[in-house]
């Protein structure tokens, strides 16, 4: 049975996620419902809530946050390509994620790591000033 959106398919919300790939198993994907980390149109619901067409999810993955349209049901688990055409995210979302990317590497790029590893002496002066300091 293809992805349909015809009102006698009913699934739940935790199915869904696993189905559109947000998840890597359905147990995974019931978790961040329960922990609240998924919303439905900006309310904390039940992992067997039913995914109705337009609905906008409200995603927590790691550091990021995605807000997505639901426009297809499935049930059924499909490849990346298949899974995407379930949903699109909001213009908003995509812009807030760019922005928060571009924020870590720059903060990544002010931390320069130390040009190189310190040498024996360099170790020795470092242990020298720590003992010198300590007292």
């Amino acid at each position: 049975m293809a992805a349909s959106t015809s009102d006698d398919q009913r699934v739940r919300l935790d199915k869904w996620l696993w189905a559109a790939r947000f998840y890597k198993t359905r147990s995974l994907a019931k978790e961040a419902v329960e922990g609240g980390k998924v919303h439905y149109n900006s309310q904390r619901c039940k992992p067997g809530r039913l995914v109705e067409p337009g609905a906008t999810l409200t995603l927590r993955l790691g550091y990021l946050e995605k807000v997505v349209v639901v426009d297809e049901v499935s049930e059924r688990r499909r490849g990346a390509p298949e899974a995407q055409k379930l949903y699109h995210e909001t213009e908003d979302s995509i812009k807030k994620r760019e922005d928060l990317s571009w924020q870590r590497k720059t903060m990544q790029a002010a931390q320069l790591p130390p040009a190189r590893r310190p040498s024996k002496k360099d170790r020795r002066d470092i242990q020298r000033f720590r003992d010198q300091n300590s007292i």
